[in-house]
Parts: structure tokens; sequence; C-alpha cells
């Protein structure tokens, strides 16, 4: 076990020390100046695709029919006013 367990530790050691000392010596040339660029697109564009496919879905799961009557909900609720202050209320205008 203890042969295997070194085993390891040295053939990852081997794949990890020559990456990490090339990683910055990367060639400069007219398509390395992109290759962040391509990343971030890449990314862009794979994040957009699953958030329309989270759209679609959700599109036809029913989750977007009827939203005028889903928004006037809160407006049915009864609470107490915290908001407006006691001397806002004593204002002769809301009197009327």
């Amino acid at each position: 076990m203890r042969r295997l367990l070194l085993l390891v530790t040295v053939a990852l050691a081997a794949l990890w020390l020559p990456a990490a000392a090339l990683a910055h010596e990367a060639p400069e040339n007219k398509q390395s100046k992109w290759v962040m660029a391509d990343w971030m697109m890449d990314t862009f564009f794979v994040f957009a695709g699953l958030a329309l496919v989270a759209f679609l879905a959700a599109w036809k799961l029913g989750h977007f029919h009827e939203l005028d009557k889903q928004g006037s909900i809160p407006l049915l609720v009864e609470e107490e006013d915290y908001y407006t202050p006691e001397w806002a209320e004593d204002e002769e205008e809301w009197d009327e």
C-alpha cells in the first residue's frame, strides 16, 4: 500500500511539475494572442445556451403563463404599513 501511494505521488509530481514550469512560457504568435478571447467567447456561448435551454424548459412548464394575474397577487395581501411615517398620515391631503 505504501509503495502504491509513493508511486502515485511520484507520478503526479512528474506530471504536474513540468506543466507548472512551462505554463508561463507559452509561445507568442498570432494565434496565441486570441486564446483568451476564444475561451471567453466559448464560455459565453455555453452559458447562453444553457440559459436558453432553462428558459425554454420554464416556458414549456408554464411558468410564464398569465403573468398579469401573477403580478397582482402581492397586491391582494393585506399587511400593516411599516414604511409610511406617522407624520405623513396626519397630513390634511390624505383626509379627502
